[in-house]
């Protein structure tokens, strides 16, 4: 943004008159007539320059207000970090949970959406299960999303991971988000009382962030 000034500046230079009376007493009453006229004459000129005072003081005093155009811009920015694989290890053991911690700067308000690929961590070749085991692993999702609007506030969503097929939507609610994105995935109990197929389990969770 660029600064705007204004100077005003006055100025003048002063005057003066010199006389000498001569040694002769008709003269010295000439000299004296001729500073009693001067005298009338300034005073003449000390006069107008009184009365035109007050006109330019006048046009001053008639101005209200005064309108100074400034103008600058920000530029739109709405970026996510990238968000690392949760390794959950061994899956015969239960109530395992991992939470990431992602990098969310986005300086207007935004939606995110939130959609999943299977709704479960589902085994790479048989997510429906075989016989009395069980592909699937049901999880919840919990979205903890800290915005500012101007004082900060959290948004906090809790998502079952089958509801996230089809996609789920947050709304930033006209804030703005700086300090990041907390993802947490829980996962729940298997159905099946044989337990899981063993074998490669997993899920894919796209998150998209778009300014309103």
């Amino acid at each position: 943004m660029s600064d705007a000034a204004a100077e005003y500046r006055a100025g003048g230079a002063p005057q003066g008159a010199h006389f000498q009376a001569s040694q002769d007493s008709a003269a010295a009453r000439a000299s004296v007539s001729a500073r009693v006229r001067l005298a009338v004459a300034g005073a003449a000129l000390l006069l107008g320059g009184a009365l035109a005072a007050p006109a330019a003081a006048q046009e001053i005093s008639n101005v209200k207000s005064v309108d100074i155009a400034v103008q600058g811009s920000i530029a739109q920015r709405c970026q996510m970090g990238s968000m690392p694989t949760a390794d959950f290890g061994d899956l015969t053991r239960p109530g395992k949970a991992a939470a990431v911690k992602v990098a969310l700067d986005c300086n207007v308000p935004f939606k995110m959406q939130i959609k999943a690929q299977n709704g479960a961590l589902a085994h790479s070749e048989m997510p429906n299960g075989s016989g009395p085991y069980a592909g699937s692993i049901p999880y919840v999702l919990d979205v903890e999303l800290p915005v500012r609007r101007p004082t900060t506030e959290m948004i906090s969503k809790i998502f079952e991971g089958r509801s996230l097929t089809g996609g789920q939507t947050i709304s930033s609610a006209d804030g703005i988000a700086m300090d990041g994105l907390l993802l947490r995935l829980s996962l729940g109990s298997v159905t099946k009382e044989a337990g899981l197929l063993a074998g490669q389990y997993g899920e894919v969770i796209e998150i998209t962030i778009a300014p309103n």
